[in-house]
């Protein structure tokens, strides 16, 4: 999946943490972040600090990558 946006990125959080039937106090209870927090990453809130989503993200099995738009396979990572 491509993410452009704090929304889509809090969406694919969301649709991940109830995929594996997690509650946002379970997710809150893990990482120690307050379940408010976790509602503003969802909702794609842009003051979400980075560290902290890249950790939720971890934590819930997705990983995060970047790659060069329209670079072929030997370009593909940074």
């Amino acid at each position: 999946m491509i993410i452009y946006t704090p929304e889509q990125f809090g969406a694919a959080v969301r649709a991940r943490r109830k995929q594996l039937n997690y509650t946002q106090s379970y997710v809150s209870e893990v990482t120690g972040f307050s379940v408010s927090f976790l509602s503003d990453l969802e909702r794609g809130k842009t003051t979400a600090e980075l560290g902290k989503a890249l950790f939720i993200a971890n934590v819930l099995g997705l990983d995060c990558s970047l790659s060069v738009r329209g670079a072929g396979p030997e370009e593909e990572g940074i």
